[in-house]
């Protein structure tokens, strides 16, 4: 009897001979997920150091970026650059408006859209801030060109993952 295929059927993945053993897929030491979550949670520790002086938190940094190098944009437009939904950055814009660094104001085009824009506070944050990606990189220990491969790696990486998440959706084939 033949082998139908269904969308979503796994395939075995053929194991090489030094692959993990069936306990060993288990190990936390051996998870990707926590290595970059590690990683990530050591990255926040620096960044919240470095980032005290500018009194900003590595979320309102991200956002400052954004709006650093985009200028004014829809929140909408903010949250997609910053993979963020609307419940996680409204309170952030939320934060940096009562700072007096943002300002978010209805769009005269379309009502349903805010706005968010630099105050002169925010555009003269700038300054300082240009020290916080010299500052990351020395703390990494890497080179700079082991810095770009470990990002464009990360970049790929997100990639895969998000066509992978894609490909799983219900009604997708």
């Amino acid at each position: 009897m033949a082998y139908k295929s269904y969308p979503g059927d796994m395939t075995p993945t053929p194991t090489p001979a030094d692959a993990p053993s069936e306990e060993d897929w288990l190990r936390l030491d051996g998870q990707i997920c926590f290595s970059l979550h590690a990683a990530s949670r050591a990255f926040n520790g620096v960044y919240r150091v470095i980032l005290k002086d500018l009194g900003l938190t590595y979320p309102q940094y991200l956002v400052m970026l954004v709006l650093w190098e985009r200028g004014e944009m829809p929140v909408k437009k903010l949250g997609e650059h910053l993979r963020l939904d609307s419940g996680t950055l409204s309170p952030l814009l939320k934060r940096l408006e009562a700072a007096g660094l943002v300002r978010r104001e209805r769009s005269a085009r379309d009502e349903r859209s805010v706005e968010v824009r630099l105050t002169e506070e925010g555009v003269a944050l700038r300054t300082p801030a240009l020290q916080v990606p010299r500052r990351i990189f020395q703390a990494t220990g890497f080179d700079l060109d082991e810095l770009r491969d470990l990002r464009e790696r990360l970049d790929h990486l997100t990639s895969t993952l998000d066509s992978a998440a894609l490909e799983e959706m219900p009604g997708r084939q």
